[in-house]
């Protein structure tokens, strides 16, 4: 019965985005209107354990209102970025310049929504691969909504080891597993099926731009991108650990498929020219953000010095929150944005206008974070979330390691972070695996590979990324098509840790 209770706020989530077609700002304040009824009712035990019901209200919508603060300084900028590009004509010439690279946007498709949204992955997490790949998308010719659709298929492949590794950090800590054995054991589940999300990409590129033949051009651009990647991430993970299969294998296979772009043509275009006109600096704002990552990320003495530069607070019942400004990938989206403003030499009103309407758009963008992030917090610290996973667990028995992916996305789906999923289940999938006396390996890979999954329907993401390209209010039209390719990913996942734990038994 509490098991029931507790999916309710999600249900309603779901029913009220996908069935009713509500945005997400609506149905995430419906949700945590549910989600507040029971935390003060049925879950009020574990809810005002430490502290009143009014302060552990006030704690957990501290968290979502801090969290949403922090989501909003990628988004802002992000958006004022798009702006500032779309009023200097830069898209129109990045659009040109790519145009005259392929003429097929399904090799597009793979060059932005695949290893782009990777490698951005890898080096920022956090939403920005979405929240950047997406404008680039429309900038290339698709619809807003199809873009953000690639974008947050496209990058869940890497998210295990997203923001160089940093998901894998709480299972070192919950499990006693080393680093490396983690990354051998999250790693299979996207080798063996991340292709499938490559071929994906293409399939709603092909539907949103149909053009030439599918079997002559596709197909090799789609196995030569998912191999390309896929066979750099497997070997990093494996003889190296987790900080850099997603960002190696992206600039890697990315660097090594560049060269390929142009026989990837369909039948009927005519050769793309061989020079590529058009100023390298229309790009610049994005490689500067690339840039600004991997000089923050990479050399070890300077991400730890700028990461430990922390803002933080906590209050009484373990309500906390903390923010590093020189680390944050925000504030490379900010580098990025005045780097772009400074090489194009675009005059100040430029800059201050593009700024003054992107926080003009982000007004109902707030409203939907704080609610779902609100709703999150509230199932997290009322006990919700564990009376999920527990009831899922009851119900599997012997066939958990089939479920096992599904806690680890609904543990991204409620927080908004595959690092959350993994801090929350970590302990309760290895605690799971010794009671029903399976290896332990295979089922904490499966909630590293469900908790990347899980991007891909993860409200506070697809808000941000419909933001970015001006469609808000329209997120139920991303969850529509996610969800269900969330759910078959989840699904042969599930299959796969089964043929782990019977390999490993």
């Amino acid at each position: 019965m509490s098991a029931g209770l507790a999916a309710l706020p999600i249900v309603v989530i779901l029913v009220l985005m996908l069935g009713m077609r509500w945005p997400a700002s609506r149905a995430g304040l419906a949700g945590l209107a549910v989600a507040l009824l029971l935390a003060l009712g049925p879950f009020r035990e574990g809810y005002t354990a430490d502290v009143g019901p009014l302060a552990a209200t006030g704690g957990a919508m501290a968290e979502a209102i801090f969290t949403s603060i922090t989501i909003l300084w990628i988004i802002v900028p992000a958006l004022a970025l798009h702006q500032m590009q779309s009023t200097s004509g830069a898209l129109e010439a990045i659009e040109g310049s790519l145009g005259r690279l392929t003429g097929d946007p399904r090799v597009l498709a793979l060059l932005v929504a695949w290893f782009f949204a990777l490698f951005m992955e890898g080096a920022a997490g956090f939403g920005t691969s979405a929240a950047l790949a997406a404008p680039f998308l429309v900038a290339t010719g698709f619809s807003p909504i199809q873009a953000v659709i690639m974008a947050m298929v496209g990058h869940a492949a890497g998210v295990s080891f997203g923001a160089v590794g940093t998901p894998i950090l709480p299972q070192v800590a919950a499990t006693g597993f080393s680093a490396l054995e983690l990354a051998r054991a999250t790693a299979p589940y996207h080798a063996i099926l991340g292709a499938g999300l490559a071929a994906l990409v293409v399939i709603i590129a092909r539907r949103a731009r149909t053009t030439g033949d599918m079997t002559r051009t596709a197909v090799p651009a789609t196995a030569t991108a998912a191999l390309f990647f896929l066979g750099p991430y497997l070997a990093i993970a494996w003889f190296l650990g987790p900080e850099l299969p997603t960002l190696g294998g992206a600039l890697i296979g990315g660097l090594a498929f560049v060269p390929l772009v142009r026989r990837f043509r369909p039948i009927a275009d005519e050769p793309p020219e061989a020079d590529l006109p058009g100023p390298v600096w229309t790009a610049a704002p994005y490689l500067g953000v690339v840039g600004l990552v991997l000089a923050t990320r990479l050399p070890p003495r300077v991400s730890d010095t700028l990461s430990g530069l922390e803002w933080t607070w906590r209050l009484q019942g373990g309500f906390a929150g903390s923010f590093a400004p020189l680390y944050h990938p925000g504030s490379m989206v900010v580098g990025g944005l005045l780097l772009g403003w400074a090489l194009q030499r675009l005059p100040h009103s430029n800059l201050t206008e593009a700024v003054r309407k992107a926080i003009q758009q982000v007004g109902t963008v707030t409203v939907a974070l704080v609610a779902m992030l609100g709703l999150s917090r509230v199932m997290v610290h009322s006990g919700m979330i564990d009376a999920l996973a527990g009831a899922t667990a009851d119900l599997a028995g012997a066939g958990w390691p089939l479920l096992a992916p599904v806690v680890g996305a609904l543990g991204t789906f409620v927080t908004g972070s595959a690092t959350a999923s993994n801090i929350l289940f970590t302990d309760f999938q290895n605690t799971t695996a010794n009671t029903l006396a399976l290896p332990p390996l295979p089922l904490i890979g499966a909630q590293g590979f469900g908790a990347a999954a899980g991007n891909m329907i993860c409200p506070h993401n697809v808000i941000a990324a419909n933001a970015v390209v001006e469609q808000t209010g329209k997120e139920g039209e991303v969850l529509a098509t996610t969800l269900w390719i969330t759910a078959a990913y989840l699904a042969a996942g599930g299959v796969v840790a089964f043929g782990l734990v019977l390999v490993g038994s």
